[in-house]
């Protein structure tokens, strides 16, 4: 069900625990998340691994790391078997085609999910704002905006913590519906689980187990085909891939292609380009084209020394993914016991309060990604028509996080902090209206001498409700 890439899949993560199921809480979350978007890999995998440790320990982490990952490697291999075999295959791409209007679906609701719940302050809406304008037009680093936002979180934590941390206004109750959420079962001011605390014998095991299972199998293969031998090399470079992958699918598999077809020559650049539109149109991490690549890599490397190719190729395919997803599960269950210890602490918050606003803007940037192909196919994009649309959202997202509205018994009022800034009689209505209905996201009412826009970024359903009760005029 995961497609659209790690910002599809970490809204998926965050409607069925947060949202539905309420294993978590938001704060519980976020947290994580803040966490996994600061390591090397596949942040998703990341994330699902350490909500997984949370609530059931390391079997919790390691069943959930793994049942994320897996399906798509079942997925990838038989993809990759049939394209191996049979050649391409222009209908199954055809259909996977279909999917990109719906991947692109996912990707803003997730920048939608959680910008609306992190994006509480002016200063953490500039910070996306900025991450946005930095990846789309500027093409700067990832890891280059991820250190600078923590060490503006980093600062601001210390001087100006107000500016991270924006609260909640005495009188008016808000028409946000999530306010008050139903308590979770690990919730904000929860106690932390025993087997997440910090403890550095436990910490001393973990790190040894991740040693042995990272250079023991390198050892073996190393042993049975030599230092440069296929799978050897494969598992060095996955390694790196693995340790190097700042930034996310996107930012990594540019080198993943280089080294793949430029420097070991494991396939050629059209069947690289090739596993690229099947990772991209499959469930999973979008890493997961490592798994296509290793298998092909293998499958051609036995063809020119004229062997059977399925016994490297699956081989090479399982070592690809090994390497590549170890050292995930290494970063959580070695570090995720000291982030849980650093909640609360705004020194360590404040830094990844301002990388996830970040987040949300490099998560916007991927949706443009997406949506080049979808709503330009003919590759008319204008990325300074883009800027103005950007613009107008940011406006509004603004005065959605300023303003507050309430419904007394006979007016609507606005509040800005403390202080009714507009009072709007029921009276004096001729209409309303929330446009675009599946995702309401404009709420225009009519006064008898003026109209009125506001964002809706909060429960549009309430807001109608709110609506009907209180305003006699029909929209």
């Amino acid at each position: 069900m995961s497609f659209g890439g790690p910002a599809g899949q970490i809204a998926l993560l965050h409607r069925e625990l947060v949202d539905q199921r309420r294993w978590l809480s938001e704060g519980r979350y976020l947290h994580a998340l803040n966490y996994c978007m600061l390591l090397p890999g596949p942040e998703a995998m990341q994330l699902a691994t350490y909500l997984g440790w949370l609530m059931h320990g390391v079997p919790g982490g390691l069943i959930a790391g793994g049942l994320f990952v897996l399906p798509s490697v079942f997925v990838l291999t038989g993809l990759a078997a049939i394209y191996a075999a049979w050649g391409h295959l222009p209908l199954l791409v055809s259909v996977f085609a279909t999917l990109k209007p719906a991947v692109l679906a996912i990707v803003v609701m997730a920048a939608w999910r959680i910008g609306r719940r992190t994006l509480r302050t002016p200063l953490l809406i500039a910070l996306a704002v900025i991450g946005f304008l930095a990846l789309t037009l500027f093409k700067l680093p990832y890891p280059l905006l991820v250190i600078s936002a923590g060490v503006v979180g980093l600062i601001t934590a210390r001087w100006r913590p107000g500016l991270l941390v924006l609260g909640r206004s005495h009188g008016a109750p808000s028409a946000h519906s999530d306010d008050r959420p139903q308590a979770a079962l690990h919730d904000d001011h929860s106690d932390t689980p025993e087997h997440a605390r910090f403890s550095r014998q436990r910490l001393a095991l973990t790190l040894l187990v991740w040693a042995v299972a990272l250079l023991v199998p390198l050892a073996l293969l190393v042993a049975w085909g030599g230092w440069n031998g296929t799978l050897a090399l494969m598992s060095r470079f996955f390694t790196r891939v693995a340790l190097l992958s700042f930034g996310g699918a996107y930012a990594v598999l540019p080198y993943v292609a280089q080294g793949a077809v430029e420097h070991f020559g494991w396939l050629s650049a059209s069947q690289m380009l090739d596993g690229l539109a099947l990772g991209e149109t499959t469930p999973g991490p979008l890493i997961m084209v490592v798994a296509f690549v290793g298998f092909m890599g293998g499958w051609n490397q036995s063809l020119a020394a004229g062997a059977g190719p399925w016994p490297l190729a699956l081989a090479a395919l399982l070592v690809t993914v090994w390497f590549t997803f170890l050292p995930s599960f290494g970063f959580i269950l070695a570090g995720a016991p000291l982030v849980e210890a650093s909640r609360g602490d705004l020194r360590f918050g404040g830094p990844l309060s301002a990388i996830t606003a970040v987040v949300v803007g490099v998560i916007v940037s991927l949706a443009l990604f997406f949506a080049r192909p979808v709503l330009w196919p003919a590759g008319a994009f204008n990325p300074w028509a883009a800027l103005v649309v950007s613009l107008l959202g940011l406006f509004l997202l603004i005065q959605s996080q300023l303003l507050r509205l309430q419904f007394s018994g006979d007016a609507l009022l606005v509040w800005s902090g403390q202080q009714v800034l507009r009072r709007f009689p029921y009276s004096e209505w001729l209409g309303w209206k929330l446009f675009w209905g599946p995702l309401p996201v404009l709420f225009y009412f009519r006064e008898q001498r003026s109209i009125h826009l506001l964002p809706v970024l909060f429960d549009a359903t309430a807001l109608r409700e709110q609506l009907n009760s209180h305003v006699s005029v029909q929209p």
